[in-house]
């Protein structure tokens, strides 16, 4: 020992103490073990030592398994429907679709009575049914990890599907709302109320997959649009200006630039109203030679956006197949890794390398000449 320095405790080796300071110390630790469960026990049941009620953790570790499972499964089929939670939203579309056909059918004088009195006790179906969806979802979100509790339900409220859920449910209680007064301002407001609700078409989407299909496609092309709409807008404002420099003094249809643009816009996208159109012999070649020239430039876009669509859907096929595939190939990868373990003279490499030869002959379709070239494994050596 040095000077100034504490004496350190003499620690003993595990084999030099002798035998009853030994025992002593194990009976002292596992006292001191059942000591520490005793109080977690007192902790979590009350009283200090207390046993718990027999059958009380399993029994609340089953109920909350349920509670997940229950949750799991509404979210599942709200959300990501897949199997006979289509026929839940199948009847949700239904009931969207009658209630536009009735919105329509609301404003024919001849359909209008029934019409409202038939769309107003859907409208009140489709309230509870709406209602208690939005509800179910909003708390059937918990099983996900970034929507628990309550900062995670208002992020989750806050998306833009519910917000749209959340709207619509809104206007058609204002819709019961001015149907069950029964004055001068419920006719107009149902009129107006029950239009906003086509946003129930939109929520059948809730996924996204088609705007972000759209979306994938149209960034795809980004480049080839732009072009193409900058080309047919130039076109547009050239044929509109010489145009009406041609007709402004010989008809009064052209009285303004902003009529020639109005008919260069219909005239070079096809639509062709033919309530405006040129009288002048200069304005005639004009318009032809625009006409001809623009309506390449404004049908480009449709052409590339089709063609990005079929490129997309192949390309999601072909993504399809490689998932369908890759489950057999990994399984084939994993062969030679199962059996490497074992010697080269264990039968039980040979039994392995048959069956690798067999699954790749299976899998691939191969010849069995093809399946039986030498593959190089990693060697263990056991002593």
């Amino acid at each position: 020992s040095f000077p100034g320095l504490p004496r350190r405790a003499h620690r003993p080796q595990p084999g030099s103490e002798p035998v009853h300071l030994a025992g002593a110390r194990g009976a002292l630790a596992a006292r001191g073990r059942s000591a520490a469960e005793g109080a977690r026990r007192g902790l979590l049941w009350g009283a200090r030592g207390a046993e718990p009620p027999p059958g009380g953790v399993a029994a609340r570790s089953a109920a909350h398994k349920r509670y997940r499972r229950l949750q799991n499964c509404l979210y599942n089929v709200l959300e990501r429907p897949r199997g006979w939670a289509f026929i839940y939203h199948a009847f949700i579309f239904l009931l969207v679709f009658s209630c536009l056909v009735l919105s329509v059918f609301s404003t024919i004088p001849e359909h209008q009575k029934l019409a409202n009195q038939c769309l107003f006790i859907l409208e009140f179906v489709m309230i509870v049914v709406f209602g208690m969806e939005y509800i179910i979802r909003i708390w059937a979100a918990g099983c996900c990890c970034r929507y628990r509790g309550w900062q995670g339900r208002f992020r989750f409220a806050r998306k833009p599907f519910c917000v749209i859920d959340l709207i619509v449910f809104v206007a058609s209680l204002a819709v019961i709302a001015a149907g069950t007064q029964g004055n001068i301002f419920a006719t107009s407001a149902l009129r107006s109320m029950r239009f906003l609700q086509i946003l129930r078409m939109v929520r059948m989407d809730r996924r996204g997959g088609t705007w972000k299909l759209l979306g994938s496609v149209v960034y795809a092309h980004s480049k080839e649009l732009i072009t193409a709409w900058y080309i047919g807008f130039l076109v547009l404002i050239f044929a509109s200006f010489l145009v009406y420099l041609a007709e402004k003094d010989a008809n009064t249809e052209f009285a303004t630039y902003a009529d020639s643009l109005w008919w260069g816009t219909i005239t070079l996208t096809t639509i062709g109203y033919g309530d405006k159109t040129p009288n002048t012999w200069l304005g005639r070649v004009l318009a032809a030679g625009f006409a001809l020239l623009g309506i390449s430039f404004f049908a480009l876009p449709a052409g590339i956006l089709g063609s990005g669509f079929a490129l997309k859907v192949q390309e999601q096929h072909r993504q399809k197949h490689f998932e369908k595939r890759r489950t057999p190939a990994a399984n084939l990868i994993q062969v030679p890794w199962d059996t490497c373990t074992s010697p080269w003279g264990n039968p039980t490499f040979h039994l392995g390398l048959e069956s690798l030869h067999s699954s790749a002959l299976m899998c691939h379709g191969c010849r069995w000449e093809a399946a039986r070239s030498p593959i190089r494994l990693p060697i263990v050596i056991t002593p």
